[in-house]
């Protein structure tokens, strides 16, 4: 069916549309995610196929892909389907792109991960299935196996598709602890039992059961469970098998023969899991137990050929990748002898020895251990690729910003620990003992005491010293019940508060002395302090009600008793602003909110369809409360009218706990049974008080009390302590104080990510006294003129720093680590000799023998007779040695770069730079200072070109803020802007570059001006004239503004005032004048500002074609009229008189549109606008000067002389362009000129839009291929061109992010449940405007190519999108206002 008859289906069902005003409220962003560990309940729970590896948390399939360009994994997706524990997964051998995973609720599933979809599901299978695997001999069928058999086949597809039995593999006497098919021999498989034997089934062979125990087993009922189990690679008989105690054998399966048995080097040693690697014939690796030893070993040799300790605790399984991660650059010369230096010809490397080659097997091994943690091990290189330490591994029941520091949270969890995370580098900085069961919620002690209380599902509550890592108290007063909430009040430090399953709230002091337990009908859920009054604490019960209790009293009855919930209560929240106000969750799926002064419910807030857990109330706005439900949605209220702002759906399971830290109030932590932590930024709810501080309006339009703020239509005012301190402090400054005023709003309203590291480096360029600048400055991206002190001062620090008694917390290098990082850094600083002298004293001779030339010659002979032992055996690393010594400082930054150590390869740079590298010449010019002037200006070259690709990695990483810090770390302010304004971060670009002054300032009004287009999508229309009068040469933007703006005559009149432009009667003479003047840029502007915009069509359309007709045009001669005629209002757009207009308008729109796009880089967009303005030309009647065949040829041009060029050489051959299509590229080059504003181009990528949802898949209804689509999809603004979209599947990291590209038309699906309602996308606009003006059908979809997305087609020019946002026609689907404001907007 044609593309346009689907739409005009879809947009018949107007029940999906609501008002314009829901979409007002942007949506809540996803700013960090806390990735769920790998579980330790069942085996075959990682996996790997080409540059993917996969691991299971409890609920979820976290998948992690390469990045080629940098070398590096990175979450791509994180699969939620199974509603109960996963007990395996297995990939296809047959296809990289697909998997299986198999769950305890009996159910096996087929995903496709490059779809992030599930293609196939079995539901109540016969039996669970504990161990599952792919079929090797058929590429559809997948095998699973429940604790006794029998063994299932499931065969997909196909005519034979169906469940299956296996013909023999069934009534095992010992319960089944893994299976594998034979990669080669059709249809051979092996069992491992709990009693450590072995059953082997092969087609045309007798079935062996029960065979091959370990020989110390034979004759016993004992049991050795096989814990690990893989087929020889090279071998159609050979099997590898581990037990838990006898440990690993090499097995003869047809002889059924114990060919080797291999000895460990301790008898307490015992595998947890084994693998061979591929790349090595006959090497294998296995995994400890108890430790997390990785072993090397060769079937040759009995005993280990290498022992790594990776880290304390034990292994849980490990997968050996098949291929080695891909790199992108090559660190090689590029001449015929790879080993040629700059200077001279260098010797190769030496050849290894077989015993020597075996103990570095190349390859990469995917390793997760017993506490959480996975990592991928280069076992050639001996280190880490990619390392998550730890990870919560279970559902997450509670989560708390520490009170005095808000970057420290704290997470409990079903799997019996506490950890707290750095929020800014989502890491663990310590964990609990653990062992304690369930621990069901945590509560910080207050200020700065670093003590957290838990409450457990067994053990009672305790105190645990978090510094110290020891448990200090424990409380036992409920006996072996379940507490179920803890609370340390704040308002006295000496109070701990518990609830359980006794239906007894306990009042403790922290010493253990009970001082109230308050008796409840039922068990008790929640409980908390009132902030507002340290003697009053709140309860919810099982019995339906919410009780309030006064401490101070010697009573132990309720003061009130709120009644109104038809299901149990769990949490209760006071609210920190509004005295007398709390707000309770129900499992009758409602929030309420009572008043205790009025002794009532006060509102109801309906709207989740399962029980809610998570309540929090925002410290700053006092009507603004966020829910969690076992709906897996997140909701937020304003509980003045008890309407829902927003939902979000990211959680893949029940969401839990909600919090945030009162210094930096719109950031939110969320916690679920997905195992998952996520941050949130709320600033999108606040734009209206986020631009009131920009645009330095009065404080009463900021901050306000709550009695105020809480009114009916008040917009939001800061009510909070955090704000009330800030406007204290300023009001003390002296001058001029909005540069301190913006940062600090700035650093308050901002998530973490960058922006305190951004406003030190803006402070460093303004010239502060290094002296004032704080303490973590140095752990962050460091002003390049700081970088050296300070990596040299933590070098020495390295090098004398003593262990402390109880260490540092997780992961604290040894002495000896710690000496290594300190030689790494002195040698990056060019201090040979130091380095040489540490790596003496680590035993590593020859590292320091092979730079100590580069000191002198007279010093290596010095260090040479102090050798001690042979150089060992060349490693990858040593070229970074090698290098410094010979000054080739070139090489050594591609080496890094080539490797993905971009940090790396700018502290070597900035060293140079410095003069701290010796450059050691061929020859000694006489002119040797003009020659080092040279090498400084290509260090100079090299140190910009490294910042660059480092920038370049945090934005494409999502974080652009910190792409902004590289760049203003080495003073390019102008690219420093581009990125924040290209990340969204439009608010902190304005408040950066209004410190920052002249430097910045053209970006800055750049971004004032896009904020303005945010404003009259508000609408605050006011606003954003305040935000354009901040501009200079503002008249066109205020004519803009003014042109749309949707108000009556005399309101329209007031606004051209406060603008400074001619009334509306003015405007009609002004242009008639300037047409009777031929001045038509004068008569578009002045029509458009009059009672009758619709007379500037025929006249700008007309101009155009006129000048499109001449071979010379540029865009720029263009490109401003076409822009201005995008402004005209709808209901002047859909008069009859402006059908012929108003058709080639959308021609030339469509067309200027992919010009555009071609200029700023927007690759993916560009052929779709011209496939757009071709259909158009196509299926209308209009007269203007393009042609189908000429936009062909200007796309194929564009095709051959640009996409071809950049395949790399190890893709497919490609016809290089002819020679018309050479010129016909180099005219569309000349025609389009480079784009004014330096840095704005490219894919942009928005902060945050990288991280995985469980939201952001959507079935598209002209396809029926799931789409992702960021969720940051751009609304449209007035002259916006559009929404940003993505294509077909998940949008590849190469693809833009833009504000006008590509619109995939997304079916909404109605809301019920967990299931996410479906996604508005600016194909709704498009569709309803066309309906709108003509009904008209663009026509079917070209032949041979299916467009699944429509395009809306120009940024500012945009006619369609521009107008339609202020038509009063319902046109936003009931999920519109999930979307936020994306910087790509930024485009007009």
């Amino acid at each position: 069916m044609a593309w346009m008859t689907y739409i005009s289906n879809w947009f018949e069902q107007d029940d999906w549309y609501e008002g314009l005003q829901r979409a007002n409220m942007s949506q809540v962003r996803q700013v960090g995610l806390l990735a769920a560990g790998c579980q330790p309940w069942n085996k075959d729970v990682c996996a790997a196929s080409g540059d993917r590896f996969a691991y299971c948390a409890t609920l979820a399939i976290y998948i992690y892909q390469l990045d080629h360009r940098y070398n590096e994994f990175k979450l791509h997706a994180i699969m939620s389907e199974h509603k109960k524990t996963i007990t395996a997964i297995s990939w296809c051998p047959h296809n990289p792109d697909v998997f299986a995973s198999g769950s305890t609720d009996n159910l096996v599933i087929i995903w496709n991960v490059a779809e992030q979809k599930v293609i196939a599901k079995l539901d109540n299978t016969k039996g669970m299935p504990a161990s599952l695997s792919w079929c090797w001999n058929a590429g559809d069928a997948v095998a699973f196996v429940s604790h006794r058999g029998p063994l299932f086949i499931w065969t997909v597809s196909g005519p034979e598709s169906g469940v299956t039995v296996h013909k023999e593999a069934h009534g095992f006497l010992s319960d089944i602890c893994i299976f594998r098919w034979h990669t080669q021999k059709k249809g051979k498989v092996v069992f491992g039992h709990m009693d450590g034997s072995l059953s082997i089934f092969q087609p045309g062979n007798k079935s062996q059961k029960h065979v091959l125990r370990p020989e110390s087993l034979e004759g016993t009922d004992e049991e050795d469970p096989v814990t690990a189990l893989e087929w020889d690679p090279l071998s159609t008989d050979y099997l590898l098998v581990a037990n838990t105690h006898f440990g690993i054998r090499l097995l003869d399966s047809e002889s059924l023969y114990c060919i080797t048995t291999f000895n460990f080097p301790s008898a307490a040693a015992s595998v947890q899991c084994l693998a061979w690697v591929p790349s090595a014939p006959g090497t294998f690796v296995t995994g400890d137990s108890q430790v997390g030893v990785l072993r090397i070993w060769n079937v040759s040799r009995t005993t280990p050929i290498d022992n790594f300790k990776l880290k304390k605790t034990g292994f849980h399984c490990l997968h050996v990748l098949n291929s080695p991660p891909r790199k992108k650059f090559s660190s090689q010369s590029p001449t015929k002898n790879h080993y040629m230096s700059s200077t001279s010809e260098a010797v190769s490397p030496p050849t290894l020895t077989q015993n020597q080659a075996f103990s570095l097997p190349p390859g990469h091994a995917v390793c997760c251990f017993l506490d959480g943690g996975v990592g991928l091990y280069d076992l050639g290189a001996k280190k880490w690729d990619f390392l998550r330490d730890l990870g919560h591994v279970e559902t997450i029941f509670d989560c708390k910003f520490k009170p005095d520091d808000p970057n420290l949270l704290a997470t409990a969890s079903f799997d019996g620990t506490i950890k707290v995370w750095d929020i800014n580098t989502l890491t663990a900085v310590y964990t609990s003992p653990g062992n304690e069961g369930v621990i069901y919620s945590l509560s910080w002690a207050p200020g700065d005491l670093n003590c957290i209380a838990g409450a457990t599902s067994r053990n009672g509550a305790f105190i645990w010293d978090v510094k110290k890592g020891k448990m200090v108290q424990r409380f036992n007063e409920h006996g072996k019940n379940g507490i179920f909430c803890v609370a340390w009040s704040h308002k006295d430090s000496k109070r701990i508060a518990t609830c359980s399953g006794d239906g007894f709230c306990i009042i403790r002091t922290i010493d253990g002395k009970v001082l109230h337990k308050y008796k409840h009908p039922a068990a008790v859920f929640g409980c908390d302090w009132s902030q507002n009054n340290k003697d009053m604490i709140a309860t919810g019960c099982e019995d339906k009600n919410v009780r309030v209790y006064y401490v101070a009293t010697s009573s132990d009855q309720p003061l009130k008793v709120f009644s109104g919930h038809t299901a149990k209560v769990f949490h209760v929240k006071w609210s920190p602003l509004s005295e007398g106000i709390l707000c309770s969750g129900s499992d009758d799926g409602s929030v309420r909110i009572w008043d205790y002064t009025q002794d009532a419910c006060i509102n109801i807030l309906s709207g989740h369809t399962a029980p809610v857990r998570g309540l929090m109330w925002n410290t700053e706005i006092p009507y603004l409360l966020i829910s969690g439900s076992w709906d897996y949605t997140i909701k937020v209220w304003d509980t003045r009218e008890g309407t829902c702002l927003d939902t979000v759906y990211d959680h893949g399971a029940d969401v839990y706990g909600l919090t945030c830290h009162p210094s930096r109030p719109f950031t939110m932590a969320s916690c679920s049974r997905d195992s998952t932590v996520r941050l949130w930024s709320l600033t999108p709810l606040i734009t209206p008080l986020q631009i009131n501080i920009l645009a330095d309006r009065s404080w009463e339009e900021i901050i306000g009390n709550t009695d105020h703020a809480i009114a009916q239509g008040t917009p939001p005012l800061l009510c909070g302590k955090v704000s009330r301190d800030i406007k204290h402090e300023i009001e003390k400054l002296t001058g001029n104080p909005r540069a301190k005023k913006l940062r600090w709003f700035s650093e308050c309203l901002s998530p973490p990510g960058g922006s305190d590291n951004l406003w030190n480096l803006v402070a460093v360029i303004r010239g502060q006294d290094d002296s004032l600048l704080p303490q973590n400055y140095c752990k962050g991206i460091m002003h390049l003129k700081h970088l050296i002190k300070f990596r040299t001062s933590e070098a020495q620090e390295l090098t004398t720093v003593k262990m402390s008694k109880f260490g540092g917390g997780i992961g604290v290098p040894t002495k000896e680590e710690r000496l290594k990082e300190a030689a790494d850094i002195h040698l990056r600083l060019g201090q040979i000799q130091r380095y040489c002298e540490l790596m003496v004293e680590l035993g590593e001779w020859d590292k320091a023998l092979s730079v100590a030339p580069g000191v002198s010659v007279k010093y290596w002979k010095k260090l040479m007779q102090r050798r001690a032992d042979q150089l060992i055996q060349e490693d990858k690393d040593d070229v970074v040695p090698y290098c410094i010594a010979i000054g080739d400082v070139k090489k050594l930054v591609n080496f890094f770069m080539s490797r993905g150590q971009l940090k790396e390869a700018l502290l070597v740079a900035q060293a140079a730079c410095e003069g701290n590298m010796q450059t050691l010449h061929v020859s000694t010019p006489k002119g040797s200072s003009s020659s080092d002037d040279i090498y400084k200006e290509d260090f100079k070259e090299l140190l910009r070109k490294v910042s660059e690709e480092l920038a370049e990695w945090y934005f494409q990483d999502g974080r652009a803020v910190l792409a902004a810090c590289c760049q203003l770390a080495v003073d390019n302010t102008e690219l420093a802007m581009a990125y924040l304004i290209r990340g969204n971060e439009l608010e902190l670009a304005v408040c950066v570059g209004t410190v920052l002054g002249d430097a910045a300032a053209p970006a800055t009004h750049y971004a004032l001006e896009l904020l303005a287009r945010k404003c009259m999508m508000t609408p605050t229309w006011n606003l954003a004239a305040d935000l354009l009068l901040m501009t200079p040469d503002n008249e066109l933007q205020l004519v803009k503004l003014c042109a749309f703006y949707p108000g009556c005559t005399e309101e329209i009149n007031d606004l051209h005032e406060k603008c400074k432009l001619p009334t509306v009667e003015e405007c009609t003479q002004l242009a008639e004048t300037a047409q009777a003047d031929g001045n038509i840029f004068e008569t578009v502007k002045y029509y458009l500002l009059s009672q009758e915009p619709e007379k500037a069509l025929p006249i700008g359309i007309d101009y155009i074609k006129e000048y499109i007709t001449s071979s010379d045009w540029t865009l720029d001669t263009i490109y401003p009229v076409l822009d201005l005629l995008s402004y005209i209002r709808t209901e002047k757009l859909v008069l009859h008189t402006c059908t012929k207009a108003r058709n080639e308008l959308l021609i030339l729109c469509g067309y200027i549109g992919a010009l555009l796009a071609i200029r700023r880089q927007y690759q993916s967009i560009v052929p779709a606008l011209y496939e757009y303005t071709s259909q158009l030309l196509k299926h209308r009647v209009v007269s203007v000067p393009l042609k189908i065949e000429h936009l062909s040829k200007e796309l194929d041009a564009w095709r051959a002389c640009t996409q071809s060029v950049s395949r790399s050489s190890e893709e497919s051959a490609y016809t290089p362009p002819s020679d018309s299509q050479k010129m016909v590229y180099a005219t569309l080059l000349k025609r389009l000129q480079q784009e004014p504003l330096g840095g704005i181009v490219g894919p942009d990528y928005v902060t945050g839009s990288n991280l995985p949802s469980h939201s952001d898949i959507h079935i598209s209804c002209l396809t029926g291929l799931k789409i992702q689509v960021p969720k940051q999809v751009a609304m449209c603004f007035p002259g916006l061109s559009q929404v940003q979209v993505a294509g077909r599947g998940k949008r590849q990291a190469s693809e833009p992010k833009e504000p006008w590209g590509r619109l995939p038309l997304t079916r909404p699906q109605p809301s019920c449940g967990s299931q996410p309602a479906g996604v508005f996308t600016a194909g709704v606009t498009m569709g309803t405007r066309l309906r709108q003006i003509e009904g008209e059908d663009v026509g079917p979809e070209p032949e041979g190519e299916t467009m699944d997305t429509f395009f809306f087609p120009i940024e500012t020019s945009l006619l369609l999108l521009g107008s339609v946002m202020q038509s009063p026609m319902p046109w936003a689907c009931d999920e519109l206002k999930r979307f936020s404001w994306t910087g790509l907007m930024s485009r007009y």
